[in-house]
């Protein structure tokens, strides 16, 4: 038998926001030879396909207060101690070296089996407002990461910054080269995130269309939309002579971004760290029920820097978005600047920065206890 190699135990939601950041971190701690175990619920479990191999994948039940009629809420505090028991049974098992939660109820079984097993652990939160489960956990861990800086915390919890953590696929494209707007083929790429996309079908395609025609002949779209929404809105782009790519999930959006003169999209967390890091210019449109705001705070970072346009979705008509469109790709040296902005804010070590605390934390360098 060799040596144990140490464990990392990482709980994450089903969503983008809190997987990617996971699969970041999952990557580096690999290559520097921990094993890796990650606990998410179903919907989480759709974004483990670009996870690398190594990382063990457990499937947790998830009880949420947020869905599903009184019965089933009646439910959730019974699902979730089951789950707290498992977990805790699991960790006596293979006693993880550290424990990350990501945010997300699917993560609420191993954070808190950590805190009774008094095993190292840490919360990484994406958004510049604390989602409720990190909001539940932040005093009862060792360290709190911070991806979007600042990050509105409760007293006497100290945050440290490091950024959101993005996937290997965008880390290679960090900085990649931008071919300014201008009179020949340009990409617009247009992501609308797991929640709103509706929104953003009903409004973009025609806001692109009622750009001036010589503009439009050179326009390709890649467009996420909706399954729902999928077939109405190809058929609309194609009906006013746009080039257009609608999917409901692009597994390149990596690739897609670096080819992009411009990105329109909800400001996610990863979104934002995804667009900063590779550096594109962008039209945000925060999502307007996202928990505490949170999106309108995620975009402060590139709208300071002078990379986005940010419009509220309350202010979003057809004519204001053609009108920022056009801004952007009518004028060369501007979107230049826009680019260089977004890389200024970018933190393309945040994957790095967060497994230095991993191991920090399982060296005993960083306890509150």
């Amino acid at each position: 038998m060799g040596e144990r190699k140490p464990l990392l135990v990482m709980a994450a939601g089903g969503t983008g926001g809190h997987m990617f950041p996971a699969q970041a971190l999952a990557e580096i701690m690999l290559a520097r030879g921990w094993r890796v175990k990650l606990s998410t619920d179903a919907r989480g479990a759709r974004y483990t396909g670009a996870f690398p191999e190594g990382v063990e994948i457990e499937q947790v039940s998830a009880a949420t207060f947020d869905r599903g009629g009184p019965l089933a809420k009646l439910a959730v505090p019974f699902r979730l101690a089951s789950g707290v028991v498992s977990a805790i049974f699991g960790m006596r098992r293979d006693r993880p070296d550290v424990v990350v939660g990501f945010g997300g109820y699917p993560s609420v079984p191993a954070l808190t089996a950590a805190w009774l097993l008094k095993l190292p652990r840490m919360i990484h939160e994406q958004n510049g407002v604390l989602g409720k489960v990190n909001t539940w956990f932040a005093t009862r861990v060792n360290v709190m990461a911070c991806g979007t800086w600042p990050t509105d915390l409760p007293e006497g919890v100290k945050g440290i910054h490091t950024g959101n953590p993005v996937r290997r696929a965008v880390a290679e494209r960090a900085g990649a080269g931008y071919i300014a707007p201008g009179p020949y083929p340009m990409s617009i790429l247009v992501i609308g995130g797991s929640q709103g996309a509706r929104t953003l079908s009903d409004v973009v395609p025609p806001a692109i269309a009622a750009l001036p025609l010589d503009m439009v002949g050179n326009l390709r779209v890649s467009h996420q939309a909706r399954d729902e929404d999928e077939e109405r809105v190809a058929t609309y782009y194609a009906e006013h002579g746009l080039t257009a790519d609608v999917q409901p999930f692009f597994h390149d959006v990596p690739a897609r971004m670096s080819e992009a003169q411009l990105v329109i999209s909800r400001s996610g967390a990863s979104s934002v760290a995804d667009i900063a890091v590779i550096g594109r210019p962008s039209i945000l449109i925060p999502y307007p029920h996202a928990t505490g705001d949170h999106q309108v705070a995620n975009a402060q970072a590139l709208v300071d820097a002078g990379a986005a346009i940010r419009i509220p979705e309350s202010k979003l008509t057809i004519e204001s978005l053609t009108e920022s469109i056009h801004a952007i790709l009518s004028n060369e040296s501007g979107a230049i600047q826009m680019v260089r902005g977004a890389l200024s804010v970018a933190k393309p070590e945040a994957a790095e920065h967060l497994a230095w605390l991993v191991e920090e934390l399982a060296a005993g360098r960083m306890t509150t206890e």
